[in-house]
């Protein structure tokens, strides 16, 4: 799931920024990250498609002021 994912790319990332791992586990690291991030904005391109579908003429609507919680 994209939840899934993007936990996961977080964990990856903490990992990455410590910089205290071999270089080998690095590159692994990266490499799951790059496809997670992937993965993630494949994910929100689908679900952008799916609400431009329920939506008049193709508009969206601006999500000025809008805060994560």
């Amino acid at each position: 799931s994209y939840d899934a994912a993007l936990l996961r790319l977080e964990e990856i990332l903490n990992q990455l920024e410590r910089g205290d791992l071999p270089l080998e586990q690095t590159l692994t690291l990266y490499e799951n990250g790059a496809a997670l991030a992937k993965l993630c904005a494949t994910r929100l391109d689908e679900a952008e498609l799916r609400v431009r579908q329920w939506q008049a003429g193709d508009q969206t609507a601006p999500f000025e002021g809008w805060q994560e919680p």
